[in-house]
């Protein structure tokens, strides 16, 4: 009989299957959609179906404002969401996305005290997206002081629009944050004054991936931002000996395991990996270790591995001319040359013109002498074909693509933007005899 007893006890204790925890989640959620007068959002009622259906777990939650809601119908809100969320104690969600939405004091106040209940509740968001939305000043910088104290790893603000007591707002809870290590700005109205703060968040915090496409920084604040990361990377690789084998120039330990951590890395080393394979004793003590890295805060410092800075304005037309632009790259090609960490730069539709691109490729070619990991870099193809080729086969190509080459005898596509005749244009290719032309224009 004890025995039987216990058994009904284990029972009684055992997890409710996924199926009736997303059907209680959607049942509490359109109760707080009802109370609060506001609409269910089509795409979570989507999303926890499609989930209930297949029996699966909802990872991420897409608040999306619907796009041919009539003015009568009423406004889909951030707060029910977010209601539910602690109601039901949902702790297997890690991305939450949102997407056109006016965002109310009152909701970034419950955002931020969900993302700062580290400690006190399992539920840990790592990715926040807020795009295309709009915020008052008071509601960024509760934002920002969030930040301090969330456990983020990826933070995406594109499209919403800032000006410098709004960045300052951001910025101030990035500053010494050891956790965030993706950070996207994307279309967020950023000038030259930017750049100086970036570079001094960049150099403080944990942040590797940075994504600042379709801003204005120019000549003057994308120097300004690289300044003090170039800097880093010379001393670095002039007081580091002079490799003896071509994984040499790998990150350091501390990078890779952000890497592995991370879920907006995906360059990993295939030498980390051979480490991890061949390492037979001591392989459960090994994880452990990298599990530790992971879960606690990590060294800040300028360790940028991606650097995003398509369609900035970076040219000889501001106010600095081409001394500007000169001195732009000649602190870009120092990071080139020295950096261990970086892998991937995207520099498309900024018209740097035939000497830069030289200089970028002479950068290239010293990084491979120095036995550098290959750096994958995106330039618009402005420029004489022998250049933009060599840059092209000096630059990291996919497995992918590599397959595609070996397949296809005429044409090998290149991930390049260039502007063909005045339009924007995605059609460039390498031939077999080794020219680039326009697909559509031959």
């Amino acid at each position: 009989m004890p025995r039987a007893n216990e058994g009904k006890q284990k029972s009684k204790g055992a997890p409710l299957p996924i199926v009736l925890i997303l059907q209680k989640f959607l049942k509490t959620y359109e109760k707080h959609c009802a109370q609060s007068q506001t609409s269910v959002c089509p795409a979570i009622k989507s999303d926890l179906k499609s989930s209930i259906d297949s029996d699966q777990v909802l990872r991420k939650f897409m608040l999306v404002r619907p796009d041919d809601s009539p003015p009568r119908i009423l406004p889909v809100s951030l707060e029910p969401l977010l209601m539910t969320i602690q109601d039901e104690h949902y702790t297997l969600a890690k991305d939450i996305c949102i997407w056109g939405l006016q965002l109310s004091n009152p909701e970034i106040a419950r955002l931020a005290l969900l993302l700062e209940l580290k400690g006190h509740t399992t539920c840990l968001f790592t990715t926040l997206e807020i795009i295309d939305c709009k915020m008052d000043l008071w509601s960024l910088e509760r934002l920002g002081k969030a930040l301090r104290f969330s456990s983020l790893h990826s933070l995406v603000l594109d499209y919403c629009k800032f000006g410098n007591e709004e960045l300052e707002s951001i910025f101030s809870g990035l500053e010494n944050n050891q956790r965030l290590q993706g950070l996207s700005l994307r279309y967020c109205g950023l000038g030259p004054q930017s750049g100086l703060r970036l570079g001094s968040v960049i150099s403080q915090s944990a942040i590797c991936e940075l994504f600042l496409d379709g801003n204005y920084l120019e000549c003057s604040g994308a120097l300004a931002l690289l300044r003090p990361i170039a800097g880093f990377a010379e001393t670095q690789g002039k007081d580091q000996p002079a490799p003896g084998s071509p994984d040499a120039g790998n990150p350091p330990q501390r990078l890779q395991a952000k890497q592995r951590g991370s879920s907006t890395m995906n360059q990993i080393t295939k030498s980390s990996e051979a480490v991890t394979v061949k390492t037979t004793s001591g392989k459960k003590k090994r994880k452990k270790g990298i599990k530790k890295k992971i879960e606690g805060l990590m060294e800040t410092g300028p360790w940028l591995v991606k650097l995003h800075l398509a369609d900035n304005g970076i040219d000889g037309k501001g106010r600095e001319g081409e001394n500007g632009l000169l001195e732009f790259i000649q602190t870009l090609t120092c990071l080139i040359k020295y950096s261990a960490y970086l892998r991937e730069i995207d520099l498309g539709n900024n018209v740097l013109g035939e000497m830069a691109a030289a200089n970028i490729l002479e950068a290239l070619r010293a990084r491979k002498t120095g036995k550098l990991p290959v750096l994958k870099i995106t330039v618009t193809p402005q420029i004489s074909s022998d250049t933009f080729s060599s840059i092209w086969k000096n630059s990291k190509k996919s497995n992918t693509m590599r397959k595609k080459k070996k397949k296809v005898s005429s044409w090998t596509s290149v991930s390049v933007r260039s502007s063909h005749q005045g339009v924007l244009c995605g059609a460039w290719a390498l031939g077999a005899d080794g020219t680039i032309s326009c697909r559509f224009c031959i």
